[in-house]
């Protein structure tokens, strides 16, 4: 039976998984579940209320050391449970002159 769901492949954790969120500028943080969660998008329930945050663009962060990130903006509350879509990074103007890749010589 063929999959007709178009959406991108969702992994859901029963239990969720133990994450935070935190604001950009780091003046707040939440402990959250991650019930499920894509390349794109992710459902979480925070504990503790979330009135007042700004919510608009915050991290979702994977790790207790806060190396695997992704960058967050609210998609949908349901009670304690919010659905975020993660944001693409922003490509960064390359310098003129900047040597790329390509241009380096690994001679040897």
């Amino acid at each position: 039976m063929a999959d007709d769901n178009k959406g991108p492949e969702r992994v859901t954790f029963s239990r969720g998984y133990g994450v935070c969120i935190m604001g950009i500028d780091g003046t707040w943080r939440r402990d959250c579940f991650l019930n499920a969660i894509s390349d794109t998008d992710a459902i979480l329930t925070v504990e503790g209320s979330i009135q007042g945050l700004n919510l608009k663009e915050f991290f979702l962060l994977l790790s207790s050391t806060g190396l695997a990130y992704r960058r967050c903006e609210l998609v949908r509350v349901n009670g304690t449970e919010i659905d975020v879509q993660f944001l693409k990074a922003r490509k960064k103007k390359k310098r003129p002159g900047a040597a790329s890749n390509q241009d380096v010589n690994m001679g040897g």
